[in-house]
């Protein structure tokens, strides 16, 4: 069969990618019916045919789900492919031969970490990974142990992740998707680039009425966009790579260090406020624990910050402040009051129309600044206070903002800008 007539248009580009191995992180996000695992299916039987010595693991976080999942779409590869021939299929266990050449597929439930550690395959290497159902997994430290386990002997790794994406924003899945690695690629697909005949005429009736009588339920499951779960803070908050020329022209650079140690960590953030646009460009942050006033220090005076640039720190430490200070360094305290985080919470979620941050730059205030939700009570409604948890570069960000914001409430002024 042509593989052309296998895969949808939208895979196009996926499929020149894993031939060329342009990348070793292949992330296939999408909506219901966008074929990604059929797609990933056909890459890799397809791998496995071309070279010996070529192995792959598939994965579920669950093992019971593996033979009506994994298995049984990567049988439905070979057998669109036309090469149901050339394989010997194994049910106890679970398992996939070439004959010509015996590369094999094995597959794993991640609910048995010591399983996927001691899988053993013919000579050769297991160069072909495949998590499907990302979102299932617990968290992407648990995918990057399984992945230290399996990525061994070999030069070349294809490493394929399948899921459709959680409503939540906060999402670990949805975080980490974003993060841009050079060795990483995301594809997005839908329903609306497969064929029509592959989904058949049942599935696009019952798409569209969802799009119909529910659009943003429509928008998450089908076009594999996470819409919130309506607690989210920061719906200003957009991911945006800023270059080194691009930060070399921010003009109105700002600062805010939130202090702590052992159990919260230290965050100092910096960026720059358009005030034309309404705009702050977060670009650089200092994340972590146990980190001491002169490390801090230090870090602050690597960064050669303007002299109109003042770094405001929590006033709640004015040791730390002097200590920082001493190292000729220009600090001081924000300033708070009865309703200061109300205050400038408001002034970052209403005065300001985006918030945009730099993902690579700034993971730690990426992930904080888009997963930020308001808690609900025992009856499922938000609460109106907003929670002082994974909160720290946002609070060195309001920290920097609160004149501003405070002055806003003094002065009466409805628009700051």
């Amino acid at each position: 069969m042509n593989v052309a007539n296998a895969i949808a248009p939208s895979f196009d580009e996926a499929f020149f990618d894993i031939v060329k191995h342009r990348f070793t992180h292949y992330w296939f996000s999408g909506g219901r019916g966008s074929t990604k695992s059929s797609f990933i299916s056909i890459a890799i039987i397809l791998g496995l045919m071309k070279k010996k010595g070529y192995h792959a693991v598939a994965m579920r976080m669950v093992k019971d789900t593996l033979q009506d999942s994994v298995y049984a779409q990567l049988l439905w590869a070979i057998d669109v492919l036309g090469v149901s021939h050339l394989w010997k299929v194994n049910k106890t266990p679970l398992r996939l031969t070439y004959i010509p050449n015996g590369n094999v597929v094995v597959f794993r439930g991640a609910d048995d970490p010591q399983k996927i550690k001691s899988i053993k395959v013919p000579d050769g290497y297991i160069a072909f990974i495949w998590f499907e159902e990302l979102a299932e997994f617990r968290c992407m430290d648990d995918v990057n142990t399984i992945l230290q386990s399996v990525m061994r002997g070999g030069s070349k790794f294809w490493c394929f992740y399948s899921y459709n994406p959680p409503e939540s924003i906060k999402s670990w899945v949805n975080q980490e998707s974003i993060i841009e690695r050079p060795d990483k690629r995301l594809y997005k697909s839908t329903y609306l680039s497969v064929p029509k005949e592959w989904l058949g005429e049942a599935f696009i009736i019952e798409a569209e009425h969802l799009k119909k009588v529910k659009p943003l339920k429509y928008q998450w499951q089908y076009l594999g966009e996470p819409t919130g779960t309506g607690g989210e803070v920061f719906t200003n908050v957009e991911a945006r790579r800023m270059t080194d020329a691009e930060i070399a022209q921010f003009d109105n650079i700002k600062a805010g260090l939130d202090w702590g140690w052992s159990i919260d960590p230290l965050a100092y953030v910096e960026y720059h406020r358009d005030t034309r646009r309404k705009a702050l460009y977060i670009y650089h942050e200092f994340y972590g624990l146990k980190v001491t006033n002169e490390r801090i220090a230090k870090h602050i005076l690597s960064r050669r910050l303007p002299r109109t640039t003042i770094v405001k720190a929590d006033s709640a430490e004015q040791k730390s402040i002097n200590d920082v200070r001493s190292y000729g360094i220009c600090i001081a305290p924000c300033t708070k009051g009865k309703g200061s985080i109300e205050r400038t919470m408001r002034h970052l979620t209403d005065d300001i129309d985006k918030i945009y941050i730099d993902p690579e730059r700034c993971p730690n205030t990426y992930r904080e600044f888009s997963s930020y939700e308001l808690d609900k009570d025992r009856n499922g409604n938000f609460k109106a206070e907003y929670p002082d948890r994974d909160n720290h570069t946002i609070d060195a960000v309001r920290y920097a903002e609160q004149d501003i914001a405070v002055g806003k409430v003094k002065t009466g002024r409805i628009n700051i800008y």
